[in-house]
């Protein structure tokens, strides 16, 4: 297993960037915990499941996901826990800087 950390840097971009510094371009993201100051997300329209929407949230969050690496870039499926007992889901896209989280990643060996 290897850990990837992010602080002060785009989720992102430094999953993306650490994964190709440690040669992985294929893994699966077996849990991915932190804290955000805001975020974006997105799902797929009832109405086309091919199609993506995309939401911002400028609203700090505690957040949960997993997911893969494929051809070195990362495809997360993450829970936002909000203020207020809410959560929103999706697919976890770039966004502002968050705080400090960490991925724990499986290299597969094929």
């Amino acid at each position: 297993m290897i850990v990837l950390e992010v602080r002060n840097a785009e989720l992102m971009e430094s999953i993306t960037r650490q994964a190709a510094e440690r040669g992985i371009t294929y893994g699966a993201i077996v849990a991915l915990i932190g804290a955000i100051d805001s975020f974006t997300v997105s799902t797929t329209p009832a109405a086309d499941p091919t199609a993506h929407t995309y939401s911002s949230y400028p609203l700090p969050a505690e957040m949960t996901a997993t997911g893969e690496i494929v051809d070195g870039k990362p495809h997360i499926h993450a829970v936002m826990a909000v203020q207020g007992d809410r959560t929103i889901g999706g697919h976890r896209e770039a966004a502002p800087p968050p705080g400090p989280s960490r991925a724990e990643v499986l290299r597969s060996l094929a």
